[in-house]
């Protein structure tokens, strides 16, 4: 590839708004292919832009780098893979949603509480104890799903 459709990494960086540093860090851990360098410089092929912004997005949706490296690793059972990835990253975030919902609804109901000091509230005190017990929000506060 001619060294003028090489990017920089500060060129990368302006394309992608992703730091240098940031770059150097993927690259270190093997998210990002190691470049080729000219003069000491590191050359990225145009085609990094897309695989930054698959990292991105991939990021965006939670997952981890180490999970975002399985993705970028050629492998032979790729497909099976991801799949896996994804099918984990669902029940995850459905398990995160449903805690959010279950906190959400007990926030909600302690807006409306008559006690002026929650401190004060009798259903406040038990589900304070029933969490010093070991027992999580949605068992401490049934009616919060």
């Amino acid at each position: 590839m001619a060294e003028e459709q090489q990017l920089t990494i500060g060129e990368l960086a302006s394309r992608t708004g992703v730091a240098t540093s940031t770059l150097r860090y993927w690259e270190e851990v093997g998210l990002l292919p190691a470049p080729a360098r000219v003069g000491g410089r590191r050359r990225y092929p145009p085609s990094v832009v897309g695989l930054v912004g698959a990292i991105l997005l991939l990021q965006g949706v939670g997952f981890t780098l180490r999970e975002i490296k399985a993705f970028v690793e050629p492998r032979t059972r790729v497909g099976d893979v991801r799949r896996e990835l994804f099918q984990r990253k669902i029940a995850e975030l459905d398990r995160l949603i449903h805690q959010a919902q279950v906190a959400r609804n007990a926030i909600a109901h302690g807006m409306g509480c008559p006690h002026e000091d929650v401190f004060e509230c009798p259903t406040f005190a038990d589900l304070v104890a029933s969490r010093l017990a070991g027992l999580s929000l949605e068992e401490a506060h049934p009616d919060g799903t």
